[in-house]
């Protein structure tokens, strides 16, 4: 079966072109000419079709978009994921978590400098770009939020709609009285839900207690110690599969 090349092109309807980096993929890769059908997203949770009408220099291409039609795409997820992730070092890692999450399905990505955190600044420019190229690879038409560093204090005293979960190893008897329970257990279908996930080090005992005092619930993802990419990634496994289950889990 023959590729089919998603492209994107925010604000569509107001500007009928594709991206810089996409047009140059359209006209020097694909070598799309006048009239070429097109299949393009606007990041914002809708499909075109249309035709191809490349422009500019041979350095410079552009190519606008022709719209014949468009369709509202149907999240197959009821309700927002977000997660929170104190960055590691290796930020190759972050990329990876990103890149695979987003192709998995999440609304938006938060990060977020603890006090145990490695690093503490991101290329958020670099980051939006691995997850438009995740979205336009799995097919979504809804591009994830990217935000930039956060102080973690700062940021679970922010509002959210929704469950607020903190995944961390210590036992919850270090933290106060009640049981630490699974997340896959404690995600809703149809509310939105945060997951926040630490640095190598962990989130401290303070930073736990703080975020219990700003509404969020200990979790546990296993048994197993994780990397913080592979408990980023499967945080945002099992809200989503506990999310689109056919059946109630």
């Amino acid at each position: 079966m023959k590729e089919v090349h998603l492209f994107y092109a925010p604000n569509l309807e107001i500007h009928p072109a594709l991206s810089e980096d996409d047009a140059a993929h359209a006209v020097r890769v694909l070598r799309m000419k006048e009239g070429d059908r097109l299949w393009v997203t606007d990041g914002q949770g809708h499909f075109f079709e249309g035709t191809a009408s490349p422009g500019g220099s041979g350095k410079h291409p552009e190519c606008y978009v022709n719209i014949k039609s468009s369709t509202a795409w149907q999240r197959p997820w009821p309700s927002d994921i977000h997660l929170g992730v104190a960055p590691t070092k290796n930020i190759d890692r972050m990329e990876w978590m990103l890149e695979k999450a987003t192709e998995v399905g999440v609304d938006g990505f938060h990060f977020l400098c603890c006090a145990n955190s490695e690093r503490r600044v991101v290329k958020a420019d670099r980051l939006e770009k691995i997850a438009v190229s995740a979205m336009k690879q799995s097919h979504k038409a809804l591009k994830p939020v990217v935000e930039d560093m956060a102080d973690f204090r700062e940021f679970i005293a922010r509002p959210f709609a929704g469950d607020k979960f903190i995944a961390h190893c210590y036992a919850q008897s270090d933290i106060d009285e009640s049981e630490k329970c699974f997340l896959f257990d404690a995600v809703r279908r149809d509310v939105p839900t945060l997951v926040l996930v630490g640095p190598e080090g962990d989130f401290t005992i303070d930073e736990v207690r703080a975020a219990h005092a700003a509404g969020f619930r200990s979790v546990t993802l296993g048994e197993s110690r994780l990397r913080t990419e592979t408990a980023a990634l499967m945080a945002v496994a099992y809200t989503h599969l506990k999310k689109t289950a056919r059946t109630p889990l």
